[in-house]
């Protein structure tokens, strides 16, 4: 039976994202054949169960695939399936080179790291990765591309865990913190570069920590994760200057680092519950009471 080409619904092709891929794709029912290649590949399943024959590296399985179902496909392994219906497939292609930095990170030796071929992984924290990943290709405005740097991290650490045969979840409250030093460093760096594109490798550096350090010991020093911080800063510095400034909002939007002027609104009406021109008429109706004041 002849594989059948499947369709790209959603893809993070033209993001410029670092070390991870990503496509949302429709599988026609019938034979699928994914030939080997240089990235490692996860292939989580959305929809209704299939029956589904599966295949990879000479491991072969027959199975009902249901939904949160994740392969494991490592790089240079073919892979088969064939489906008794159309479904829906996650596929997210992480980079070995990622995997061999995060394995350096956590002190593991990236040689001795071998993953699997697995079938009908079912893990929860791969699923939540997998659940943002898949929100983001669906969103208008893609995410900052901080946040897809925590989310390629993340998948990697727990390939790694998995690899290991580690599928307890980590206690991340006993880690140590930021030094007041090193988070006066890195929030001063945030703020003086709202209006760039940041990467969570150059925060890391800034910090003098690891990529993967960075995002536990910043949610310990913080509270929040280092993307929700930014994203916080930037809405505050954004209504700052509305209320300070006559700027309008789409240069406002800039100023604070936002894609476009309809991304700072609906993020401001996510965490703030107003929007820019909500703000601004309150503005506007206290400037005058203030003048009069004076």
């Amino acid at each position: 039976m002849a594989p059948h080409a499947a369709q790209i619904l959603l893809t993070s092709a033209g993001r410029n994202w670092t070390g991870l891929d990503a496509d949302f794709l429709h599988i026609p029912r019938g034979l699928s054949h994914v030939p080997g290649g240089k990235l490692h590949t996860l292939g989580m399943h959305f929809g209704p169960p299939v029956k589904a024959d599966c295949s990879i590296g000479g491991r072969r399985m027959r199975r009902v695939q249901k939904p949160g179902d994740i392969d494991i496909v490592p790089a240079g392994m073919d892979g088969s399936w064939e489906d008794d219906a159309d479904c829906r497939i996650l596929r997210l292609s992480l980079h070995p080179s990622l995997l061999d930095q995060v394995a350096g990170e956590l002190g593991r030796d990236a040689g001795k790291i071998e993953l699997m071929p697995r079938f009908q992984v079912r893990d929860a924290r791969l699923e939540g990765i997998g659940l943002a990943i898949k929100a983001d290709l669906e969103a208008d405005t893609p995410s900052d591309p901080l946040f897809i740097d925590l989310l390629a991290n993340a998948l990697a650490v727990r390939l790694i865990e998995t690899a290991s045969g580690d599928f307890r979840a980590r206690d991340d409250r006993s880690e140590p913190k930021l030094s007041a030093r090193q988070l006066r460093i890195l929030t001063d760096f945030i703020e003086a570069n709202l209006d760039q594109r940041l990467r969570l490798a150059d925060l890391a550096m800034v910090a003098g920590v690891s990529v993967t350090r960075l995002k536990t010991l910043f949610r310990n020093s913080t509270g929040a994760p280092v993307h929700q911080y930014v994203i916080r800063r930037r809405v505050e510095y954004a209504r700052a200057l509305m209320v300070t400034t006559t700027m309008p909002a789409s240069e406002i939007a800039v100023a604070a680092g936002f894609a476009h002027q309809s991304h700072m609104t609906l993020t401001m009406r996510r965490l703030l519950g107003q929007t820019p021109g909500e703000i601004a008429r309150q503005t506007n109706e206290f400037r005058p009471n203030l003048q009069k004041s004076a």
